[in-house]
């Protein structure tokens, strides 16, 4: 069955419940009637609420009906938040300014509020010390706390470790906030007095 309502000559009851242009309650019409008004006003007769007892139907231009709900259905897509996950890979025996930086992309990752997917890569002799993988990732968990939660405990796979961390903020917070300090920002700066 579709999921497009039923309009004018496709409709096939013996009487509805007709609702006018503007909301009002016309009555229980035969289907008749409801289509010679439909014709009369130049609108179109859309069922509404197929399930009723009669079914409730009414008078509406129905491509712009079909229109305005386009669009509203396309804003609502473009207002939602999608979270994305981010990788970062690391190695064991990583250099400390290293660290630093593959750190600082975490951070920025979760203040976007997007989860982080954590990966440590082992190779060689470094698989037989899966306990220094362990050890950083949960450094690197403790030092993003404030941030993001681990969703994942560090699990070993095959050559890798990998561990989640999701953010405390959701994504669309955090673009509230961005948008809030942008807009600040551009205030803040101003016109520049002549």
């Amino acid at each position: 069955m579709s999921a497009e309502p039923r309009i004018n000559d496709r409709i096939r009851v013996p009487e509805v419940r007709l609702v006018g242009p503007n909301g009002e309650q016309v009555g229980i019409v035969p289907i008749a009637k409801a289509l010679e008004i439909a014709r009369e006003s130049d609108l179109d007769l859309v069922e509404v609420a197929p399930t009723a007892r009669p079914p409730v139907a009414r008078l509406m231009d129905y491509g712009k009906f079909k229109y305005e709900s386009a669009m509203k259905a396309r804003e609502a897509r473009k207002n939602q938040a999608h979270t994305i996950i981010k990788e970062i890979k690391l190695r064991p025996k990583i250099d400390p300014h290293d660290y630093e930086t593959k750190k600082g992309h975490v951070v920025r990752f979760l203040k976007a509020g997007d989860k982080v997917k954590v990966t440590i890569m082992f190779r060689g002799r470094e698989q037989s010390r899966p306990e220094l993988g362990r050890r950083l990732l949960q450094r690197l968990a403790e030092d993003v706390e404030d941030l993001g939660f681990v969703e994942s405990r560090p699990k070993q796979d095959g050559r890798n470790m990998i561990m989640v961390i999701g953010p405390h903020k959701k994504k669309a917070e955090a673009k509230a906030e961005r948008a809030e300090a942008k807009a600040r920002a551009q205030q803040d700066s101003g016109p520049a007095s002549v």
